[in-house]
């Protein structure tokens, strides 16, 4: 009788759940995109908001439910059942319904598993079992709106109360990291300087390059690191950082990398997307230092023309609670075409990589979004099919202004490899006092992917009636290699009478792609790619 009276209760208790839960996800995602979180380098956002047991994955679900509202219930937790650990085990699977536990709270995740946009594979692995680990490791969940939605689904409690916590993944990261740079989010870090730094030089000083991290750092022993080299068409070879440099010819080469949400906060002032708020600083400049990708694969028995290989796919140290590392791939052609001076790294700016930065060896693809030069590079597999990972099928897309997360169909898109035209307004300082007439100097950055030349950046004050082009500097790259940004610098007069000036610039490659004036029509749901005008605004007011 008492199990029957728990299982009714536990149904009509599910069903009023499933009115309450999209409220709260909605309620949640207002309240961390205020202007205390940002101020507060808040990277949870909507995204965040939602992931409820595998990190990423879940936070595509707390976007499908925040558009989806409904009224808020009430709960009394102290009238439902008391479920063992084994019974928690036996639902892990739709037809038996989806437990997981949290603390010593027993939740049905069933009907978020249904409608889940971003797939329900990582999802499930935390089925039949303790969300605790996922949290620990995507710490961004731990705050009490997100503890707050997960209550919604709650069905019971577990039999001996919470299990010990689990141990803090983070523990080991890295804790030399510069004080200066500006935190979106501390566990996993993800980092970039303040913007007036990157223009000191145009090599970024590795302590000054961004960080950008999706999983705890791994701590890897150069002595017992072992890269291996598998898959179709080829020899598996099992190669030690010793070995790489002894059997493969080293070169170094000049190129920027640049992260995809890079001046995400842009959209961001258009309508919400999901991800970390960046400003234009995820991105930097460095010399790397290692072996030609292409040259290990031949050496691996590749052939350049292997019928049926189309991809190579990269497999990181960095791995969430489940095991699954991070992965990524690029064209098969791009990999071994000399030219595309695609790289087994183990060098950055003359010095061995640094942990953050993919300590002992790690992937530069020039040209190429930052999320395909994979860190802690473990594995490379060439393939017929790119790498299946959330990071390469979902995460780094870009879709219509109109499509919202009802309809987006993730196989539409391919995923982002080379970057388009952009440019970053990185001095004079936002709200900066001038005197009218005055003539200021602005600097900052231009780059563009696919090994596109800046050839012009023009820089205007007065809302695009009056252009002033700017000098650029950088370094020689041979044309279809120009792997580097380059800094420019130019002197605008201000307008005559006070108030408030907005600065614009835009920045055009050799293939005459000019960037775009505003980001409203290029706004996409996951807020990458973003290259619209740079703008400030200053002051220009009469000296006291």
């Amino acid at each position: 009788m008492r199990r029957c009276v728990a299982s009714l209760n536990r149904r009509v208790w599910a069903e009023s759940c499933r009115r309450d839960r999209a409220w709260r996800v909605g309620a949640c995602a207002r309240a961390l995109t205020t202007d205390a979180a940002r101020e507060q380098g808040a990277t949870a956002r909507a995204w965040w908001a939602g992931s409820l047991a595998v990190g990423a994955s879940f936070g595509l679900g707390a976007w499908y439910l925040a558009t989806h509202p409904g009224p808020a219930l009430a709960k009394d937790v102290s009238s439902l059942p008391e479920y063992s650990k084994e019974e928690v085990a036996k639902h892990r699977t739709p037809e038996d319904r989806v437990w997981v536990t949290y603390k010593e709270g027993v939740y049905d995740i069933t009907d978020w598993v249904d409608i889940h946009p971003g797939g329900k594979a990582r999802l499930m692995m935390a089925a039949g079992s303790a969300i605790d680990p996922f949290w620990s490791m995507y710490q961004q969940h731990n705050t009490q709106q997100v503890r707050d939605i997960l209550e919604g689904y709650r069905i019971g409690s577990l039999e001996g109360g919470a299990p010990p916590p689990p141990e803090d993944p983070y523990a080991d990261d890295p804790k030399d990291r510069l004080p200066a740079l500006i935190v979106r989010s501390a566990r996993p870090m993800n980092a970039e300087p303040p913007r007036e730094l990157l223009t000191g030089s145009v090599i970024t000083p590795t302590e000054v390059f961004y960080i950008r991290n999706h999983l705890p750092v791994p701590r890897i022993d150069e002595a017992q690191y072992s890269l291996r080299i598998e898959g179709q068409g080829i020899k598996t070879l099992d190669l030690s950082l010793d070995r790489l440099k002894a059997e493969f010819r080293k070169h170094t080469v000049t190129a920027t990398v640049q992260c995809s949400g890079n001046r995400r906060n842009d959209f961001y002032a258009v309508k919400d997307v999901k991800g970390l708020e960046w400003g234009g600083a995820a991105i930097g400049t460095a010399v790397w230092g290692g072996v030609r990708l292409g040259e290990v694969l031949q050496a691996a028995g590749l052939d350049p023309g292997a019928e049926g290989v189309r991809h190579v796919q990269f497999f990181g140290a960095d791995a969430d609670g489940a095991g699954q590392a991070y992965a990524a791939s690029i064209p098969v052609h791009r990999a071994l075409d000399p030219r595309a001076d695609v790289l087994l790294a183990y060098e950055m700016n003359g010095a061995p990589l640094t942990r953050d930065h993919g300590a002992p060896l790690r992937v530069i693809v020039p040209g190429t979004a930052g999320c395909r030069s994979v860190k802690w590079v473990t594995k490379v597999v060439p393939s017929g099919e790119e790498a299946d990972s959330l990071w390469q099928r979902r995460d780094y897309k870009a879709f219509s202004p109109s499509v919202g997360w009802d309809e987006v169909d993730w196989d539409s898109a391919p995923a982002i490899q080379a970057m388009p035209v952009t440019s970053l307004i990185c001095e004079p300082a936002p709200g900066a006092r001038v005197e009218p007439e005055d003539l200021v100097t602005v600097k900052g950055y231009a780059w563009s992917g696919g090994g596109n030349r800046v050839i012009r950046v023009d820089v205007t004050a007065d809302g695009g009636a009056t252009w002033h082009t700017a000098e650029l500097e950088g370094v020689e790259q041979e044309e279809g290699r120009n792997w580097a940004w380059v800094l420019w610098s130019a002197e605008v007069e201000v307008p005559g009478t006070p108030g408030e000036v907005e600065i614009a610039a835009k920045a055009t490659d050799a293939s005459y792609n000019t960037q775009p004036e505003a980001p409203g029509p290029i706004w996409n749901l996951r807020g990458v790619n973003c290259n619209s005008w740079p703008r400030i605004r200053i002051v220009a007011e009469e000296a006291q």
